[in-house]
């Protein structure tokens, strides 16, 4: 008889890194011992917005296509709540995309995101470290997809920017900053 247990599934490395170092250091710099009251990363939700679809329907599917390689899930696609007259928006026009990312794929990204995408903007000399919304969120943009390895600049016909937000447990900006720099969050000098 075939066990229907699910198969174990190892920890990403900065799943590992955050259990092992992160974690700690945390305890220590603001001194609690209780592991449940530490900061954590609950999601990251990434956002596109594609104005141009409003034009060519072609590129909503082209920029879905490429969120989902990016995000390794497939994207739902957000609709105009309104219309808006002087854009020639109609309510319910799709003019966007984004997916929530948890678990293992949300480490995953936030490895590919700080090790290999940043470094790979130009005159890239770090993240505004003021972003954060007074709730311990953090929120960047980047300018075009073309950053991640998974997208294949040949493939490309246009650029498009995106939002990246850092869904994070505490209530506290210092302590959201504090562990995404010990991810290793390339913060710019304030």
């Amino acid at each position: 008889m075939a066990s229907s247990k699910a198969p174990v599934v190892a920890p990403t490395r900065l799943q590992e890194k955050f259990a092992k170092e992160i974690l700690p250091a945390l305890m220590q710099k603001f001194g609690r011992t209780n592991v449940h009251s530490m900061p954590k990363l609950q999601k990251i939700v990434l956002n596109m917005g594609v104005g141009k679809a409003l034009q060519d329907k072609e590129k909503m599917k082209i920029a879905a296509d490429q969120m989902g390689q990016i995000a390794g899930q497939r994207p739902q696609i957000t609709k105009a709540k309104a219309a808006i007259s002087t854009f020639r928006l109609r309510q319910g026009n799709e003019i966007g995309c984004r997916v929530t990312i948890r678990g293992r794929r949300m480490f995953e990204f936030l490895d590919r995101l700080i090790n290999v995408a940043l470094p790979r903007i130009r005159d890239f000399r770090g993240i505004n470290p003021k972003s954060f919304d007074g709730n311990g969120n953090y929120s960047m943009g980047i300018n075009e997809q073309l950053i991640f390895p998974e997208i294949d600049p040949d493939k490309v016909n246009f650029t498009q920017g995106m939002d990246i937000t850092f869904v994070t447990s505490t209530r506290n900006d210092d302590e959201s900053r504090e562990m995404l720099r010990l991810f290793g969050m390339p913060f710019r000098e304030a």
